[in-house]
């Protein structure tokens, strides 16, 4: 009796919490006590209303699915005039809506926790990494595009369609590979601590792993594609002041809002990532505070990174006048507008991009 008494702090921090504290989304950053004879950290609330996440996603959903369903519509209709950056912006819509089908279940699962099993929990956790990793790379690529076509004044590489099929391609598969660590890890079980969960499950060395698992994608994924588009923007942007070519280039501006909104939602969400990986390494002293702190930022930026996945289309309306046209026309064909409504809204002028101009629908 006195033998099973005698356990030490962390064997009854383990047999109570487990060995993680089991956030059902995103990363925790459960770690074991600071030392033997430190008390476990107790999980607080996040601070968010799950109600009120419930109707953020839901909205999300709704919105995400129109307006990249209208996005798709309108690039596959203009079928031949699709230039390299419509084709790079159709697979951001579609890894958009592949996401948001998703969300549904990510609504449902803050009720009652996760009680759809393993195979959609790796599911949803795919959709959500795939998502991440083929726009901010697709971004890159249309980075890489405006840099050839208005620096350098090329298109031999945009002109050949089938070549940017292969690098579509590529994205796709290289943002399987960088999601497949988080995939393979993801398990459907019941924690002590926080109910049904779908999180990573990765035996003892969780610590090691999880920041193996981070930090390969985060520079592969994050870092690097990141450094291509500031570099590859910044001397486009150096080119237009000096020609003085704003006006040419307008549709600049769209690309530019896309790339903006894309790190106001995932920038905090990875700057928050890197702040746990510097706990974990003990760069920044870990405690109990600063790890309920970081556990409530990993909830709220990753509702931020959900959001994103409706906003492109929204930028395309206000901002993009060839996606209006283009829209507009499909309209009219279909008699929905008459032709007369149409010739008001005037096509836009057309300006120099690396396949004839830079998007037809932006």
């Amino acid at each position: 009796m006195a033998k099973a008494i005698d356990m030490s702090i962390e064997e009854i921090y383990n047999l109570t919490f487990g060995d993680d504290d089991f956030l059902y989304s995103g990363y925790g950053t459960g770690l074991p006590p600071l030392s033997e004879d430190a008390a476990p950290c107790h999980s607080e609330s996040s601070g968010l209303n799950k109600y009120f996440v419930i109707i953020i996603y839901s909205l999300v959903f709704l919105l995400s699915l129109l307006g990249n369903s209208l996005v798709i519509l309108v690039i596959l209709y203009n079928r031949i005039s699709r230039s390299v950056t419509d084709i790079y912006l159709l697979n951001l819509a579609i890894a958009d809506l592949l996401f948001a089908l998703s969300l549904p279940i990510w609504a449902a699962s803050k009720i009652k926790g996760w009680l759809y099993g393993t195979p959609l929990c790796k599911i949803v956790s795919l959709l959500k990494e795939v998502n991440f990793y083929s726009g901010i790379l697709l971004l890159a690529c249309i980075s890489v595009d405006r840099y050839l076509a208005i620096v350098h004044a090329t298109r031999t590489l945009t002109q050949k369609r089938h070549w940017v099929k292969f690098v579509c391609l590529g994205i796709w598969g290289l943002s399987l590979l960088l999601s497949m660590p988080i995939i393979l890890s993801r398990e459907a079980f019941k924690s002590d601590d926080y109910g049904f969960v779908c999180y990573e499950d990765l035996g003892k060395n969780t610590t090691t792993w999880r920041l193996v698992l981070r930090i390969l994608p985060q520079v592969f994924g994050f870092v690097l594609p990141l450094l291509i588009m500031l570099f590859c923007y910044g001397f486009t942007l150096r080119t237009l002041f000096e020609a003085h070519m704003g006006q040419k280039h307008r549709a600049m501006k769209v690309i530019f809002a896309v790339v903006l909104i894309f790190l106001l939602c995932w920038l905090p969400y990875n700057l928050v990532l890197v702040a746990d990986t510097l706990m974990r390494t003990h760069i920044i002293e870990e405690t109990c505070g600063r790890r309920e702190e970081i556990d409530q930022a990993i909830s709220v930026t990753e509702v931020l990174g959900f959001l994103h996945s409706c906003l492109n289309p929204i930028i395309y309306a206000f901002i993009g006048q060839k996606f209006r046209y283009s829209f507009l026309k499909i309209l009219a064909a279909h008699g929905v507008v008459s032709k007369e409504f149409l010739a008001r809204h005037s096509k836009p002028s057309v300006h120099g991009s690396s396949s004839g101009n830079t998007s037809t629908t932006l």
